[in-house]
């Protein structure tokens, strides 16, 4: 059984001619000179590097699709009869107080000085892909007025046609970071908050700098890995002048655009898109210590990490010294990856599986509790985009996990509110949207909570990207109440692992959650003897 099948995926616009395919390779079982096409080796075969990357870069979010042969859908969730935890003190549990209305979905994360969510989902990092840019008014007021923190991502200074620079290379003005930052500000709601990350070009250009001194930002965020590859973050640029402008500023350029034989194939059209990438970090203890350090004496309250779906030391290194160094939250992304601009199968075959890398990391977090260590608050992503993957990531790091990140489930809403507000304008709008109504207010289920958010004058200044957000939001919290109370968890700190069952024995070996027949058990037999 082949867990994923290469050559020919709608990521990179590509199929098979036949129907028979070789499952180790993806090519046809019959491959027939003459053939038009259009497996990934056809294509490659005149677009080259093209079909390293899902497209059209600037139009897609990608996620990769292999098949692991354990992940969250082998657990399943224990629903109870019997008891009533996390209500709030004095109150009792009984059939009117323990209403699934009643749950509380609000969570908070912080070592000090701590932030508070409404619901304990986030944005995945909204970086300098296209598709973040174009979208960030519905990606930042959607989080603002739902209440969750959105993670403004890597090398958004770095790529701004804007950007003004000292002697030094230092930034001074970054207009479009200033809008990314007044945007969710302006909605903010009290709840979630921003913040920024940062590699290694945006180190070297100050943006820690310009957004404690400017904007007064509390969080910034140390980034190691993401689930989607274990490189720099890329995007692609169609003009050579844009190319040589980045190229100048530091970033890795390629094709390299200063070499005369890469200038001319730009002019044939040949290369229609150059690709601008991050360096690979490096580090170590001491120099993680040390910026840890520099951050704080620059003003931030709080510092956040994440990292990817490395191996057993990339992990231990960010949990133990996360710990030492009093991180605030530590996001931890399994594979597969999802992303606006990653490696097609970089994506697919590299790293840990969310459920295994979710499992390690409690794991590593228990030792460390165990010893009486502090474990920093914990953030699981990978692959969400539902109320039940929620509750089983808060079940499976409990008592760590304070959170989800989620990356494209939260674009999409995004996206698709987006395109309903051009579809009215051009009267054109699809049947899966007019069955529910013509108007904003008749579509949008969310309307007039939103208006009673922001204000009834306002609403017109609220993209409907946002209100796609804040809907899907309220989705899953309605759903994760009616799951907690099912399990009679009525906030998040009575979530535990006992909330948990394996539906196979490899699952209970790979997360250490009981195998269903064997949950609970022993207080079954207690009873029974009783």
């Amino acid at each position: 059984m082949n867990l994923q099948q290469p050559n020919a995926n709608e990521a990179t616009r590509t199929s098979n001619r036949s129907r028979s395919v070789t499952p180790m390779s993806g090519l046809c079982t019959r491959c027939v000179d003459g053939c038009r096409g259009n497996c990934e080796v056809f294509k490659a075969t005149f677009r080259g590097r093209e079909l390293i990357y899902p497209g059209p870069f600037g139009d897609v979010t990608a996620g990769g699709d292999k098949d692991y042969p354990v992940d969250y859908s082998h657990l399943n969730i224990q629903g109870y009869a019997l008891g009533a935890e996390g209500l709030p003190p004095g109150v009792t549990g009984d059939p009117d107080t323990a209403t699934f209305p009643a749950v509380s979905t609000e969570t908070e994360y912080g070592w000090d000085i701590k932030v508070k969510m409404k619901v304990p989902i986030f944005t995945g990092a909204l970086g300098s892909t296209e598709i973040a840019r174009k979208n960030w008014e519905h990606f930042s007021v959607g989080a603002a007025i739902s209440g969750v923190t959105l993670v403004c991502g890597e090398n958004v200074c770095g790529i701004d046609p804007q950007l003004e620079l000292d002697s030094n290379n230092m930034i001074t003005k970054a207009p479009d970071m200033d809008r990314r930052i007044e945007t969710y500000r302006r909605y903010h709601q009290g709840f979630g908050e921003i913040l920024v990350q940062m590699n290694v070009e945006d180190t070297r250009l100050g943006v820690a700098e310009y957004v404690s001194k400017k904007h007064g930002l509390e969080t910034i965020e140390l980034k190691w890995g993401q689930g989607a590859k274990c490189i720099g973050g890329e995007i692609k640029v169609n003009t050579l002048e844009r190319a040589l402008e980045l190229q100048k500023r530091g970033y890795v350029v390629t094709p390299d655009p200063s070499d005369p034989v890469n200038q001319a194939a730009f002019k044939d059209g040949a290369i229609k898109e150059f690709e601008r990438h991050s360096r690979l970090g490096f580090i170590s203890e001491e120099g993680f210590y040390q910026e840890v350090d520099r951050l704080r004496k620059l003003g931030f309250k709080r510092i956040t990490l994440k990292t990817g779906a490395y191996g057993l030391r990339e992990l231990a290194m960010a949990i133990k010294w996360s710990s030492k160094a009093k991180i605030d939250l530590l996001t931890v992304d399994g594979a597969p990856g999802g992303t606006g601009m990653s490696p097609w199968r970089m994506m697919e075959e590299w790293g840990m599986p969310s459920l295994h890398l979710h499992a390690l990391t409690y794991e590593f977090c228990k030792k460390l509790a165990d010893k009486g260590e502090r474990v920093p608050d914990i953030a699981f992503a990978g692959g969400f985009s539902s109320e039940d993957g929620v509750f089983k990531a808060l079940a499976m790091g409990a008592p760590f996990t304070k959170a989800v990140c989620m990356g494209r489930a939260l674009m999409i809403p995004g996206m698709v509110g987006k395109n309903i507000a051009q579809w009215l304008k051009a009267n054109d709008l699809p049947k899966t949207v007019s069955e529910f109504g013509k108007s904003i207010e008749e579509i949008f289920v969310c309307y007039e909570a939103v208006a009673d958010i922001v204000g009834k004058d306002e609403m017109k200044n609220i993209p409907l990207g946002a209100l796609g957000i804040y809907s899907y939001g309220d989705k899953i919290k309605v759903g994760l109440q009616q799951l907690m109370a099912g399990a009679r968890c009525f906030s998040l700190p009575a979530i535990t692992r006992g909330e948990l069952m394996s539906l196979t024995e490899e699952c209970a070996k790979v997360t250490g959650i009981p195998y269903l027949m064997d949950a609970g058990r022993e207080e079954a037999e207690k009873i029974l003897e009783g």
